[in-house]
């Protein structure tokens, strides 16, 4: 069953695909302008999804670096009220801290989504002992319970 159209890719997996492509190698100074041009996009669980792998992309090389707070700031401004990415730009936030050592608090870390919590028990960065225990003792599910466990198992013993 091939016809003319049946071996075209749909019109919404090409933007999707070219709007990926254009966000890894957009210039800093354009990203913004970007990210609301993909944002205005009449498919927007389509647009929402590119802008989130964008913001995991961009959030997971500057979490340590001092241009984050800029960066996510810019973000915040251009998302607006989009409930996912607003929420996934404050959990990387979150990340970012618990990284950092910066101030934190434990129902921040609780009430993240199973993907923060996650993130939390499995990025290297984060190194807070305090977090991966209360989330070894309250992570949501069993497998972030059992990963920061390990992690924390890990970063107690002597190197």
């Amino acid at each position: 069953m091939t016809g003319p159209h049946r071996d075209e890719e749909p019109a919404e997996h090409r933007r999707f695909a070219g709007y990926l492509l254009a966000l890894e190698v957009v210039a800093e100074a354009d990203e913004a302008d970007l990210v609301a041009s993909v944002l205005c996009d009449r498919d927007a669980a389509m647009a929402d999804s590119a802008v989130g792998r964008h913001v995991d992309r961009r959030a997971a090389m500057l979490l340590t670096d001092p241009r984050f707070t800029a960066w996510a700031q810019a973000m915040t401004e251009v998302i607006g009220e989009r409930g996912f990415l607003t929420r996934r730009l404050r959990e990387w936030s979150l990340l970012r801290s618990l990284a950092l050592g910066e101030p934190w608090a434990a129902e921040d870390v609780t009430g993240a989504s199973d993907w923060c919590q996650r993130m939390v028990a499995a990025t290297e960065a984060v190194t807070a002992p305090d977090a991966l225990g209360l989330l070894g003792a309250r992570g949501r599910t069993r497998r972030v319970r059992n990963a920061a466990n390990r992690r924390l198992q890990q970063l107690q013993q002597p190197s």
